[in-house]
């Protein structure tokens, strides 16, 4: 038989319909699901564990640490990294960086497997007659800034309990204690809301707390450290801790002093209340240590730039901080959306309340801010009219409701996004501030100026004087606490800007108030202020874009003048209208297009373009104006009490 009679059999053959009907395509069933961890009950785990952990390898930025777990029975034990950390509203316990694991008993090794569908789950079985495990570990710190927030540096560092523990699962936290202790730097000073109960051969160790309280109690330590009084013969101590990269950054004129008690004073009247038996706010001023704004029940985690003190007439860039994560002890910490609350660090938590959680703190922060004085009028102005400014050119309002931004910290889990504006990430927060400024300027119209939301606020965040536990709230509670203070139909109210798409920003609270957003050729001073810092033109309602002192393009506005020429984030600019490229040229090319093109010399890595952007009305800077004959409730909010 010649081949081709061969592969013409063989043909046949293949397809014939009896060895067709002999083959199907595999189908598989799914494996059996792992074993469900032990859910958390709310009883007491017997024995104190310890935590103790050496944060002297500077150099190497290396945590050592050592546990101690007690076990009352032989057997499978689970233990939990903590993974759903409060303030991060997402699953982002640094797992990844804890290393070097090793469990022993009696002087023996003990085997551990990782949970496969849970990897923040460790199994240990337990031999007969053991009463204790020991744990060695190393935390592995971020070296650089691209590995992860810088937690340690040459003077000073940041200590979340978290990052170097296990817990046993079963167990609500409040009901597993713990015995933590650091060994720091010599010389070094410490802050926390934690309670010292000794200090020995440089090891600083504290009272007995449970897991909640700990892991709610970070600790800074420093080279160059000072402590502030910030309510002298008060009725419970509030401490500014202050550690900087240099002993200069450290120093708080009296001025400046007098404005952080000031924010107590003001904090004190608006929610008439304390849920701590002390505070801390914990403050690192330093270009090497990470920024950072966590809060906590007793204490705040704040990290920012250096000149926060010492250049402070101008940096109005984070002069809300503080007042921000101060208010959280009330809004967050104190009172806590019940899908936020878990009974331990390894429940998924549920955000859909952050709107109120973060938008309504980011109102009060800013209205504490003014205050107190971190601001004046008219810088509170100003950072409302660029607030406003942002989510009236918001384009993604046109698909995306607010609420589901809720759920960005565990789907964009903030990392840099392509098309922030489309995309609309977290706007919970700054529109959330909106939306209150609306609830409080409505409140006042409706009650004739003798009801706002600070009547809410008390009412609201102030009950239990004293108590620093958690109460929790739903958004049925929310909507009947405000129709006690102002009868309207408040459910309504929140899900047209809430749960609903709405192409148009909530900016009625600004009219109502007395002012109106609108633009001009002059930049505010706030503007002027975060331009000069970052060393950038932020042209973002002119031709649509901000680019750096390099003409690195850093955002582009969607739907902009500079989306439709096609321009991104990968590109630099290196010259405008024929000359090379600086911040200040580009700002006035933008300023006389009115009367000629704006052109622009683009480079990709090794390529080079000109673009022409489609634009002729000069600069838009946004400012709020004064209606007349409008009661000036903005005014009335802004004031001291």
């Amino acid at each position: 038989m010649k081949c081709s009679a061969l592969i013409a059999a063989a043909v046949v053959f293949l397809v014939t319909p009896a060895f067709a009907q002999k083959v199907a395509n595999s189908a598989p069933q799914p494996a059996a699901p792992a074993p469900a961890l032990p859910a958390p009950r709310d009883v007491a785990y017997p024995g104190v564990l310890t935590l103790a952990i050496d944060a002297t390898d500077l150099d190497r930025r290396i945590f050592a640490i050592r546990q101690t777990i007690p076990v009352v029975k032989a057997g499978r034990l689970t233990l939990l990294y903590a993974e759903w950390i409060p303030g991060n509203h997402a699953p982002r316990g640094p797992i990844y960086n804890y290393s070097g694991l090793k469990f022993t008993a009696g002087g023996k090794t003990l085997a551990w497997t990782r949970d496969p569908a849970d990897v923040n789950a460790f199994h240990v079985d337990v031999p007969s007659g053991v009463k204790a495990i020991e744990v060695e570990a190393q935390f592995l710190s971020a070296i650089e800034s691209a590995q992860g927030p810088v937690m340690m540096t040459p003077e000073m560092l940041r200590l979340n309990w978290y990052i170097g523990a296990l817990y046993p699962a079963g167990y609500f936290a409040r009901k597993v204690n713990f015995d933590v202790s650091v060994r720091l730097p010599e010389g070094w000073d410490y802050a926390t809301a934690l309670e010292t109960a000794s200090v020995a051969d440089g090891v600083v160790r504290f009272k007995t707390a449970s897991w909640e309280t700990v892991i709610d109690s970070p600790l800074f330590a420093g080279k160059y450290m000072r402590k502030y009084d910030l309510d002298p013969g008060g009725r419970s101590r509030v401490t500014l801790n202050v550690m900087g990269d240099e002993a200069a950054q450290v120093e708080v004129s009296p001025e400046i002093l007098q404005v952080h008690r000031d924010l107590i004073v003001q904090a004190d009247k608006l929610y008439g209340a304390r849920h701590f038996d002390h505070y801390d706010f914990l403050v690192s001023v330093s270009d090497r240590l990470a920024t950072a704004g966590i809060e906590h029940q007793r204490s705040s985690d704040n990290g920012v730039r250096s000149g926060y003190f010492t250049a402070w007439t101008t940096g109005f860039v984070s002069k809300d901080l503080l007042a921000h994560e101060y208010t959280h002890s009330w809004n967050g910490k104190y009172r806590r959306p019940a899908d936020l609350w878990t009974p331990n660090f390894n429940v998924p938590m549920r955000g859909n309340l952050l709107w109120v959680y973060e938008g309504q703190t980011q109102y009060w922060g800013n209205v504490l801010a003014a205050r107190a004085g971190f601001v004046s009028k008219q810088q509170a102005l100003d950072l409302i009219a660029n607030n406003a400014a942002t989510y009236q050119t918001r384009t993604g309002r046109e698909w995306r409701p607010l609420v589901d931004t809720t759920l960005d910290p565990v789907i964009a889990a903030r990392r840099s996004l392509p098309w922030h504006n489309w995309q609309r990430s977290e706007d919970y927060y700054s529109e959330g501030q909106l939306i209150w400024m609306d609830v409080d300027t409505l409140i006042r119209e409706r009650s004739g100026g003798k009801r706002s939301l600070d009547d809410f606020a008390r009412a609201f965040f102030g009950v239990n004087d004293g108590d620093w536990g958690q109460l929790t709230y739903t958004r049925k509670d929310l909507v009947a606490a405000l129709n006690k203070v102002e009868p309207y139909d408040w459910e309504t109210f929140f899900a047209k800007r809430v749960d609903q798409v709405a192409p148009e920003a909530p900016l009625d609270g600004l009219e109502r108030g007395g002012y109106r957003l609108v633009y001009g050729d002059t930049a505010n001073a706030v503007w002027r202020d975060q331009e000069s810092r970052t060393r950038t033109a932020n042209l973002l309602y002119s031709i649509g874009l901000s680019a750096d002192s390099a003409g690195k393009i850093t955002y582009i506005q969607w739907d902009s003048p500079a989306f439709k020429a096609k321009l991104n984030t990968s590109l630099t600019i290196t010259g405008v209208n024929g000359l090379p490229y600086s911040p200040e040229r580009l700002r006035a090319a933008v300023a006389a297009s009115v009367n000629q093109p704006v052109d622009l010399l683009i480079r990709f890595q090794d390529e080079f373009r000109t673009v022409r952007l489609n634009y002729d009305g000069g600069h838009r800077y946004p400012r709020l104006e004064r209606i007349p004959g409008k009661p000036a409730y903005i005014d009335d909010i802004l004031a001291p009490r």
